[in-house]
């Protein structure tokens, strides 16, 4: 059986803020402690390919990620009870 995340691949230049960007690597670090071996590009195309993708919920995230206040994700920046991990590759500068 032929599965998705198993297909081609297309690099996608993304931009976002450096919050978003640290937010990734903690959703890699807590996928990495429930025992998974991911990546940052295997975690954003679970969160698209599963997203809802009514009008309504979309606007709804939209707006929902709009309304963020700057300091909305510092709480996750420091996370001790998840394991570090090692990117390969060149390291991202801030």
């Amino acid at each position: 059986m032929d599965l998705l995340w198993q297909q081609p691949r297309r690099n996608t230049l993304v931009t976002w803020p450096n919050d978003v960007d640290q937010r990734l690597d903690i959703l890699v670090r807590a996928a990495v402690a429930s025992g998974e071996q991911t990546s940052r590009s295997q975690i954003l195309a679970a969160l698209v390919a599963t997203a809802e993708a009514s009008p309504d919920a979309v606007a709804d995230l939209l707006h929902a990620y709009r309304r963020l206040p700057t300091d909305a994700l510092a709480a996750d920046n420091e996370r001790p009870d998840l394991p570090t991990i090692r990117t390969p590759g060149p390291t991202r500068t801030q």
